[in-house]
């Protein structure tokens, strides 16, 4: 969803009618002309540069916010939450019907929604229908450049700690081959499982702060449309408390909504998709 960038204001209208009146009968110079114009494209710049400034003052303001909120939150609640969020992801219809599908893998330093269970039943599952089984591909983050890749794994043993303490899989397998990547793969994934600070019941997402999330999402919605693929159901899990009101989390042109959320008191469709597909 592409968010309108700051418009110009009644008072800037007028301004730039009076100018544009006062340079008509100035009957000015061409090079004026391209001037005037270089210096209204200026002031535009500059409030889209103020636009974007604010939002990432509110963003950073929430973060914190909501990262108190995590910390402070009790651990047998914690637990019960990570209980039901996975209980009701594994019992739902999208979930077994997909055949591939990425999902981050929970970090307790980051206080995610736990995703242990969801993964070891995809990996330790191993239904004599082949078709039954499902394709796993987890993040691997590559740089500080926003660039992460979602790469195959097999099996538990495949991820290894990042320095920053977190599961990822190794960019290589046990043979020494490279992983499939999912932007290479042959063919598309249903769905997405999402990780996030902050989210609201229109599907606004607040992530933490790198882009990482949102630049594999529209790389993989450019990827879906070029192959006349469906677009996969975005889920994100989250927590009770990290759920607000509409209109708490700001937007920017690069934010991507999701489809859907699932919380400790069961599934919230948002998207006509997910409206569709959750029952």
């Amino acid at each position: 969803m592409t968010i309108p960038w700051a418009v110009a204001t009644s008072a800037t209208a007028v301004a730039l009618s009076t100018t544009r009146s006062a340079v008509l009968r100035r009957q000015p110079s061409p090079c004026s002309a391209i001037a005037t114009m270089s210096t209204a494209g200026e002031k535009s710049v500059s409030s889209d540069a103020a636009h974007l400034d604010t939002i990432f003052k509110q963003k950073k303001a929430l973060r914190s916010v909501i990262r108190r909120d995590l910390k402070s939150m009790d651990p047998t609640l914690r637990s019960q939450e990570d209980e039901a969020i996975q209980r009701i992801v594994l019992e739902a219809p999208w979930f077994k019907a997909c055949k591939g599908l990425c999902s981050y893998v929970s970090s307790s330093v980051l206080r995610e929604v736990d995703t242990t269970r969801i993964l070891s039943h995809i990996l330790t599952s191993h239904p004599e229908d082949l078709q039954m089984r499902k394709k796993l591909f987890v993040p691997r983050v590559e740089d500080r450049n926003r660039n992460m890749r979602m790469l195959n794994i097999s099996s538990t043993e495949d991820l290894i700690a990042s320095s920053m303490d977190i599961l990822e899989p190794a960019p290589l397998d046990a043979d020494g081959n490279e992983r499939e990547d999912v932007l290479f793969a042959n063919e598309p994934v249903d769905l997405l499982i999402l990780p996030g600070l902050a989210f609201d019941k229109a599907g606004r997402r607040l992530g933490r702060g790198g882009g990482y999330y949102d630049t594999f999402l529209s790389r993989y919605q450019e990827l879906a449309e070029e192959r006349n693929w469906k677009q996969p159901l975005k889920i994100a899990l989250s927590y009770s408390v990290q759920i607000v009101d509409e209109g708490t989390i700001p937007l920017t042109p690069n934010d991507i909504l999701v489809d859907a959320l699932v919380s400790p008191s069961g599934v919230i469709p948002i998207s006509s998709a997910a409206l569709e597909i959750c029952h």
